[in-house]
């Protein structure tokens, strides 16, 4: 090369490498459809994520309730169990309670005989201990002469006119009435009280 000869400059454009470079970072670049893509996928993705939540929420939703109706079905098959033990012996004790009856009027009659004391004792002891026993399985009687008439536990068999009670009360009782527990095997028998007719009342005075 001469002296006087000038260097060629070469111009950065004219760069076989820096084109190359160029080239290179504008595949590495995303393209406006590529960027749409992706973000329709992430879309995609959220809205797959929300249906499986939603998805989530009702099973365990519906589990909880499951779960509730279950612990239901628990209790009240503990409670009818409970209530079966409770009351498996109703038909056994409606059954005896007809000798209770009897063994009650061979007592209230031999006391009005004379020298049957022995037979009387012993005909009671006998009910007593039959009674002692019918307790164990919870049956209990309730009084009722002198009490106000309650139609869920007597069963009104005559109808006095007196002023020796107050108007609907129990007169006199037939028969005992009976609980197993707190259920009502057996209604009382009874007669009820009503006021005296005033054309009575004028006789009388």
């Amino acid at each position: 090369m001469n002296k006087g000869e000038k260097k060629k400059i070469s111009i950065h454009g004219d760069n076989p490498k820096n084109e190359k470079s160029e080239e290179s970072a504008l595949e590495g670049k995303p393209s406006e459809v590529e960027k749409e893509g992706k973000e329709n996928e992430i879309e995609e993705l959220k809205k797959r994520l929300e249906e499986k939540e939603k998805e989530a929420k009702e099973n365990y939703d519906r589990f909880l309730r499951m779960a509730a109706e279950l612990e239901n079905y628990k209790k009240r098959a503990a409670k009818e169990k409970e209530e079966y033990i409770k009351y498996a012996h109703e038909d056994l004790i409606r059954a005896i309670l007809p000798f209770v009856d009897n063994l009650e009027r061979a007592v209230n009659h031999a006391e009005k005989v004379v020298d049957s004391g022995v037979l009387v004792e012993g005909v009671r002891l006998t009910l007593q201990e039959l009674l002692s026993t019918l307790n164990k399985f919870g049956l209990s009687s309730f009084n009722s002469v002198g009490q106000p008439f309650d139609p869920t536990r007597h069963e009104a068999m005559l109808v006095v006119e007196t002023d020796q009670h107050e108007p609907d009360h129990v007169v006199e009782e037939f028969q005992k009435g009976y609980f197993l527990h707190d259920r009502l095997i057996r209604p009382a028998m009874v007669s009820v009280s009503k006021p005296l007719q005033k054309e009575t009342q004028a006789l009388e005075s």
